[in-house]
């Protein structure tokens, strides 16, 4: 028997910055707004990651300005094991999503860029602060939050029980 697919994955280079965020974000929009979404689990990984490093100092003040602590993160290398129970993954850049084709055998249907979920006109991508000052890092991360009311609708969508 087939693992239920109810895993959101957010995937980012070395899922010390991006990713990480952008779990936080989720789950706490899920906490607050996830009606019909409460089985749906979410993690992050890297394409890059070197397990176990923190998410880096500039994410984690960047989250604990809007209330959410990162600082328990610890990164983590994308599996095909993680993607086989995935219902979506939720990528940074083309260049992640290129990298998850090339890489992986089997992918869930729904594998899209974060910010996919907004209107057409929206840019795509969420370039990686590493690196960066701390403004490079409130940039990205106001970058997901701008996309958290439509990734609700889009899960709501595809995903309520």
């Amino acid at each position: 028997m087939a693992a239920e697919r109810d895993t959101v994955i957010f995937v980012c280079t070395g899922n010390t910055c991006r990713s990480p965020m952008a779990e936080a974000l989720l789950r706490a929009a899920l906490a607050k707004r996830g009606e019909g979404l409460a089985h749906l689990k979410v993690v992050s990984g890297g394409l890059a990651a070197a397990g176990g490093e923190t998410a880096s100092a500039n994410s984690v003040k960047a989250m604990a300005r809007i209330g959410l602590d990162i600082s328990a993160h610890r990164s983590r290398l994308l599996t095909q094991a993680e993607l086989d129970r995935s219902a979506v993954v939720f990528a940074m850049t083309e260049s992640h999503l290129e990298a998850l084709a090339h890489r992986f055998d089997c992918l869930p249907e729904a594998v899209l860029l974060l910010r996919d979920v907004l209107p057409l006109e929206a840019p795509r991508g969420i370039p990686d602060p590493y690196g960066g000052d701390y403004r490079a890092y409130e940039d990205a991360r106001d970058s997901m939050v701008e996309a958290m009311p439509a990734m609700l609708e889009f899960l709501r969508q595809h995903f309520t029980r």
